[in-house]
């Protein structure tokens, strides 16, 4: 019964949301964002934890400013989601553009298959749905939800134009298979995981346990990695789909040291992404949450 309920629930925000003029719904998802922040202290705290260890210089009124716009831009992130069943080529040409799509296309031409590095920054939902809208669909590596009918309902808004999903506890045979093909596919790699699925390496200077299956993917079929992020740019008042230049590995082996760099240098393109978009990174996530063994928990 909680299942169902939870389903229809989230069916009738969507619906709302998404029959609602754009502006409309962001101006109701800012101020739920508002009573969010406000009154979820847990989670607030994690944010501030975040920033005090990744940047430390940072003024407190600085990191309560960047806290504030990271939930205003979830709560825009919901309304993408619930508006994408409607979004056309014509009606999104306005608000959303593409930079960097040269890289893209070069890494894809290779025809090794392309691995996107990317994370939870900007409207990263958007991201992957948006360039399978102009023609680009990829594959987008996740976690099932707990509800299936919940699971079912948000991957048919994901693949409405061609994506497809790969799911966590299966992804090493579909991404390995993709990249045969000379497919895409998306990873977010900026979570806190645990070993032996991931590898500690830094991360904001400090150790962070990280995914490694996109560095051994790489590594063994020569796939071409590269940056892809969908950041709300304030100047223009649009979203742009970012593509970066290719991630050259200075090592081609298999050896957990060829890994460790792999993933080393992942981390830090990462890194430098949401340096320049700090107000758009999800900092209310538990990124070290995992320690190497002995270490005391940093929250």
């Amino acid at each position: 019964m909680q299942k169902i309920l939870e389903y229809w629930l989230v069916v009738a925000v969507a619906r709302v949301l998404g029959s609602m003029p754009r502006w409309l719904a962001r101006r109701l998802a800012e101020g739920l964002a508002w009573v969010v922040f406000h009154s979820l202290g847990r989670l607030r705290r994690v944010g501030e934890r975040n920033l005090s260890l990744a940047l430390p210089n940072l003024p407190t009124n600085q990191q309560s400013r960047i806290l504030r716009s990271v939930y205003r831009h979830l709560g825009w992130q919901l309304v993408e989601f619930c508006r994408m069943p409607r979004y056309t080529r014509e009606n999104t040409q306005h608000w959303i553009r593409t930079e960097g799509l040269e890289h893209y296309l070069a890494a894809e031409a290779l025809g090794r298959g392309v691995l996107v590095l990317t994370g939870h920054l900007g409207a990263w939902e958007l991201s992957s749905f948006y360039h399978s809208l102009m023609g680009q669909p990829m594959g987008m590596v996740i976690r099932r939800l707990d509800n299936r009918r919940l699971d079912e309902f948000v991957n048919g808004i994901r693949c409405l134009h061609g994506n497809r999903v790969l799911h966590k506890d299966d992804f090493a045979r579909g991404l390995l298979t993709a990249m045969h093909e000379g497919g895409a596919v998306g990873i977010l790699m900026d979570t806190n995981i645990t070993p032996p699925q991931g590898e500690f390496v830094e991360f904001f200077g400090i150790t962070a346990c990280t995914a490694s299956g996109l560095a051994r993917i790489a590594l063994k079929t020569g796939a071409a990695v590269l940056p892809g992020f969908m950041l709300w740019e304030p100047a223009e008042r649009k979203y742009v789909l970012h593509f970066g230049p290719q991630i050259h590995f200075s090592e081609r082996g298999l050896s957990e040291a060829d890994v460790l760099a792999a993933t080393q240098k992942c981390n830090d393109v990462l890194e430098s992404w949401i340096r320049r978009y700090p107000e758009q990174w999800l900092w209310i996530h538990r990124r070290w949450k995992t320690r190497p063994p002995g270490e005391a928990s940093l929250y």
